[in-house]
């Protein structure tokens, strides 16, 4: 009979489905269970749900001091996945926050942002864990950052967001531009966002953000599209199947205490760009970045500009090592790789999607760009997708 094992998630949480198919994948490819996912997380404050059945173990994000207790008491395994600080003789899988904050100055200062900041909540463990690792990463390499940290009340409402928008538009408002702001989670990152249009600032010309979490939904549907740090779900979930079939079968698991490493930043629009203080060129490439896939030629973008074409050319060149219209390029086959990737889309809808009157041309400038056809980049991506 096949040991019964209680998952206790809350599936509307972004990070949760990643993470069980990380318990999933562990269980199919090893020791069968039949397990039961608590998707309310009702056994969190309810002690008759670890009575209800002979459960061998248990795996929770929403693990309390109740929970804790019960477990001992009718002896069953139990491993802890919710991001706060270890619970003693409890095995424990969280993310490295410190390293997801590290991870995001890297990104800024690779894009030569000597001025970053970090936005948050102060009343949240993990959050400030990913601040310190942020201002600690920024701090090395001499850049100066500014922190915005707020109370988390718990329940986001109307009111507290409206706030929250003002305030943080008085703060972005306040910082050297161009500046580069990391946020906590994808969440607090489109606060950001939001604050920024109030404030007037362009988005990523003049402030880049970025997120945590890389919550794929959030992020695409946000405008721009929102950069992220990816932390490392699936890997947190299999490691904790781990951990729970060494405990079932009355091994003490190496280490009992796992923090996960980020798997590397997502970037999208939101950052996608150099840190450049040069106006005429921030508005050129703020008009590339909306207009590039609609067919647009470097003349459209000179009117934007405010600048000549030899004067736009020149400082194209010195600030990002091309000319406009190898921007322009650079844009449109970055969309039409994505494309290829997320969709099914014919070759004949993706050039009409990205500018392209000719689907041949198209074509030909992708290969010449990248290296391999359309249909070898969509083989290519979809075959290491399935691995």
């Amino acid at each position: 009979m096949r040991p019964q094992v209680l998952l206790i998630f809350m599936t509307r949480q972004e990070e949760c489905s990643p993470t069980l198919q990380g318990i999933g994948h562990y269980e199919r490819s090893h020791r069968p269970w039949a397990a039961f996912l608590d998707d309310e997380a009702k056994a969190e404050t309810d002690p008759r749900w670890l009575r209800s059945k002979p459960w061998r173990g248990v795996i929770s994000r929403h693990t309390t001091p109740a929970l804790i207790q019960g477990c001992n008491e009718l002896g069953i395994p139990l491993v802890d996945m919710s991001d706060t600080p270890p619970s003693p003789g409890v095995p424990k899988i969280r993310p490295d926050n410190a390293a997801i904050g590290h991870l995001g100055a890297e990104h800024f200062m690779e894009r030569g942002y000597r001025h970053v900041g970090f936005c948050g909540f102060y009343n949240d463990g993990w959050s400030c864990e990913r601040r310190d690792g942020f201002v600690e990463a920024a701090r090395l390499t001499g850049a100066r950052c500014d922190v915005f940290d707020v109370e988390y009340p718990g329940d986001l409402t109307p009111f507290w967001d409206e706030q929250q928008t003002a305030a943080l538009a008085g703060w972005l408002s306040q910082l050297p531009k161009p500046v580069g702001v990391m946020a906590c989670n994808d969440m607090r990152a489109l606060q950001v966002m939001a604050a920024a249009q109030v404030a007037g600032l362009l988005v990523p010309e003049e402030l880049a953000v970025l997120g945590a979490n890389n919550d794929a939904i959030r992020c695409e549907l946000a405008y721009p599209p929102l950069s992220s740090v990816a932390t490392n779900p699936f890997q947190s979930g299999y490691r904790a199947a781990e951990m729970l079939d060494q405990l079932m079968h009355g091994q003490n698991p190496p280490d009992s205490y796992v923090r996960i490493d980020p798997t590397g930043v997502v970037t999208r629009h939101s950052t996608d760009i150099l840190a450049i203080e040069d106006k005429n060129v921030a508005a050129a490439l703020s008009y590339i970045r909306e207009h590039a896939c609609s067919g647009i030629a470097v003349e459209q973008v000179l009117k934007h500009a405010a600048a000549s074409r030899s004067q736009l050319e020149k400082k194209f060149r010195r600030h990002l090592g091309r000319s406009p219209q190898a921007e322009i390029r650079r844009v449109q086959v970055a969309r039409i790789r994505q494309l290829l990737i997320e969709t099914d889309f014919p070759l004949k809808k993706i050039a009409e999607l990205t500018g392209f009157e000719h689907v041949e041309y198209m074509c030909v400038l992708f290969k010449r760009l990248t290296g391999m056809t359309p249909g070898e980049c969509r083989k290519k991506f979809r075959s290491e997708g399935r691995s």
